[in-house]
């Protein structure tokens, strides 16, 4: 099953849930600030989505920015970074799609198109 990690105040990811029903793309929706993934799930999201742990930051957010991510990241492991994430959803990027084969941070037509083309 596909699963969507959004977050249904964010304009960004309405968009990419009307892509979905647009296309008929059938999707589990689980809320990341109500239900943040664990660090266990997002080690497992981001090593299946081929993407630096980076990515996986929401770097336009108030979490971000207060907790000074910006100057902390470069000099936090990886563990810290997953269990910082998994303790505040509004600190992960979004939306996040997992189609099993692949997964996509963030919301990119064209990206979409082509993953969506390849399950």
């Amino acid at each position: 099953m596909n699963t969507l990690l959004h977050y249904p105040n964010c304009s960004t990811c309405g968009k990419a849930r009307k892509w979905l029903a647009a296309r008929e793309v059938q999707a589990e929706l689980i809320d990341l600030v109500a239900t943040p993934p664990s660090a266990d799930r997002l080690a497992d999201l981001w090593s299946r989505s081929g993407l630096p742990l980076k990515t996986f930051f929401n770097t336009a957010g108030v979490s971000y920015r207060a907790g000074d991510w910006k100057n902390r990241l470069a000099g936090t492991s990886e563990a810290d970074q997953l269990a910082a994430l998994a303790a505040d959803g509004k600190l992960i990027k979004r939306p996040i799609l997992d189609l099993g084969h692949t997964v996509l941070v963030g919301f990119s037509e064209p990206a979409w198109d082509q993953a969506i083309a390849g399950r």
